[in-house]
């Protein structure tokens, strides 16, 4: 297994769209592909505009096969413009 976390900061002012569509995705990914075990979505109540999501694939082909999905495009481009930076770190298992 991998976990797989993102950070997300966008413009306060895009903090409900953003969450609307985020939310979005971690629904579609959670119900479209088998080997994602879990996509958690937390927004910050200190900072608007930033979100942490927290993402659990069987492994790294299934990780790779979010990022080729049809519904991961649509949501990368609906998101662009609202994105200031996004960090992604990937995550394995050690114990």
């Amino acid at each position: 297994m991998i976990c797989v976390t993102v950070l997300f900061e966008t413009a306060p002012a895009d903090h409900d769209r953003f969450a609307a569509r985020v939310s979005r995705q971690a629904r579609d990914s959670m119900s479209m592909e088998q080997g994602c075990r879990q996509f958690d979505v937390w927004a910050s109540p200190e900072r608007p505009g930033q979100f942490h999501l927290y993402e659990i694939y069987d492994d790294r082909t299934a990780f790779d096969a979010h990022l080729a999905s049809s519904h991961y495009a649509g949501f990368d481009r609906d998101v662009a413009a609202m994105v200031i930076d996004k960090t992604v770190t990937i995550w394995e298992s050690r114990l």
